[in-house]
């Protein structure tokens, strides 16, 4: 019976609480807005009838959690060098884009890489071919393009494949 009306409960809850964030308000109207969205998005959810994901090692989760912190916080100061024009090594800075191969063929895993990369000052998540499975990447300092596509497939594909697949 609950299924029926929340198809799934975390989302309605969380499009509530955000949508009751957003508006700032607790007012009646707010609060029916919220609740229609929280009810209405799970509905259209069920229709697009999207496969519940599976974690099949969430303590690996923790692990990735750290490591894509830690790669924000350097990656932060690293475009604020470039920004302001500091070049502690002296090298000429060139951007460019990178194709990088992968295995990974979970969608949410793929999701989860796409949020990570974006989410990463100085790269972008350009392009993903599914059928050859190459993510095409935009890199603000490209030195070795390499050493990128080795950093993304053993930092976040190898963990994220543990977790997903």
């Amino acid at each position: 019976m609950i299924r029926a009306v929340l198809p799934h409960p975390i989302l309605s809850l969380g499009l509530f609480g955000a949508s009751l964030l957003l508006s700032g308000s607790t007012a009646p109207p707010s609060l029916a807005l919220a609740l229609l969205m929280a009810l209405a998005a799970p509905q259209i959810m069920r229709v697009l009838d999207v496969e519940p994901v599976r974690l099949r090692k969430p303590l690996t989760l923790l692990s990735f959690a750290v490591v894509v912190t830690r790669d924000i916080i350097r990656s932060n100061w690293e475009v604020a060098l470039v920004v302001l024009g500091l070049n502690p090594s002296g090298d000429k800075r060139v951007s460019g884009f990178v194709h990088i191969p992968l295995e990974m063929r979970d969608r949410y895993g793929l999701a989860v890489l796409a949020v990570v990369i974006t989410s990463t000052p100085g790269t972008i998540w350009v392009e993903y071919e599914d059928a050859t499975g190459v993510l095409l990447l935009h890199i603000l300092d490209l030195q070795d393009g390499d050493d990128w596509a080795e950093r993304i497939k053993n930092r976040y594909e190898r963990r994220l494949m543990e977790i997903f697949e």
